[in-house]
């Protein structure tokens, strides 16, 4: 099992990193580096990929914390 959770982990850890990205190439060049932003709502979109972007790194604690749990059994 811990192969697997291995592997579920790179795919979620990249798929993570590509949706942030495309986040913040929303924002413009001074967001990325911590310029000063606009409050504004999220809407479409980028509403989704918030969202997405929360599962996502829920799912990768867990398969973490399970990764963990199961190479600790061994």
């Amino acid at each position: 099992m811990g192969p697997y959770l291995n592997v579920i982990q790179i795919i979620l850890s990249v798929t993570l990193i590509v949706i942030i990205l495309l986040q913040v190439k929303g924002e413009g060049g001074g967001g990325m580096f911590g310029g000063p932003g606009v409050a504004r709502t999220r809407r479409g979109l980028e509403l989704t990929l918030y969202r997405v972007t929360i599962a996502l790194a829920a799912v990768f604690l867990l398969i973490s914390f399970l990764s963990a749990f199961f190479a600790s059994s061994v």
